[in-house]
């Protein structure tokens, strides 16, 4: 992956990417195999180079919550590494994935160097904190079929430009722990916005069918 694809970086020249690639390490990480555990030190910046990562935390009857899924190209841990203080979630692999990371000492010198970079880190950071408040929020305050339908409008804006697909494979599970609800609740939602035409599946990823009924539901 070139660092210019990462949208922070990409008010980089090609000399000063090559500059700091040296600072970056790859790692790689098998399906359901933990890259950090909330609370452990945050020692390390991410950004998913192939795969996808989910960031989540236990609810206080111990479900798993999905808080965010990181795709390709989108950095993770980023919020704990600036501030220094431990990781609040955990980040787990969905599937094989490649990270490249770099140190919290090595992204301090990065951002010394090319201030740029850290005025579109810092704008990016408060968009993904405003996202998990409002995550948050969501399950708490509102209904399941509103849950899941912001979730699935969400991830349709992050996925494509027409805001009607989902680019990846989710599951009835990984639905259930995004919006804070059973399995079960998950599988019955999805059935019903199928069956009043708002969603369809098609080799395992969501297609929006109907934008407009949707956000209804989502309101």
């Amino acid at each position: 992956m070139n660092l210019k694809e990462v949208t922070f970086f990409s008010v980089l020249s090609d000399e000063d990417v090559a500059e700091i690639m040296p600072y970056f390490q790859s790692a790689a990480y098998k399906k359901k195999e933990m890259i950090f555990s909330e609370g452990d030190r945050s020692d390390w910046l991410y950004i998913v180079s192939t795969g996808k990562v989910k960031i989540t935390r236990q609810s206080q009857d111990g479900k798993e919550l999905i808080l965010e899924i990181i795709q390709p190209k989108e950095l993770f841990g980023a919020v704990a590494a600036f501030k220094g203080f431990p990781y609040p979630a955990n980040a787990v692999a969905m599937e094989q994935s490649t990270v490249l990371k770099v140190s919290r000492k090595n992204l301090f010198k990065i951002i010394d160097r090319f201030p740029d970079v850290m005025f579109s880190i810092a704008s990016l950071l408060s968009d993904r904190m405003k996202d998990s408040h409002d995550t948050l929020k969501n399950i708490a305050l509102e209904r399941v079929e509103s849950r899941i339908a912001s979730l699935l409008l969400k991830l349709a804006l992050k996925s494509s430009p027409d805001a009607l697909h989902i680019d990846f494979k989710l599951t009835k599970q990984d639905i259930a722990d995004m919006a804070g609800t059973s399995v079960e609740t998950s599988i019955r939602t999805i059935s019903k916005f199928k069956q009043l035409g708002l969603l369809s599946e098609e080799k395992g990823m969501f297609v929006i069918k109907d934008l407009e009924g949707l956000e209804l539901f989502g309101h």
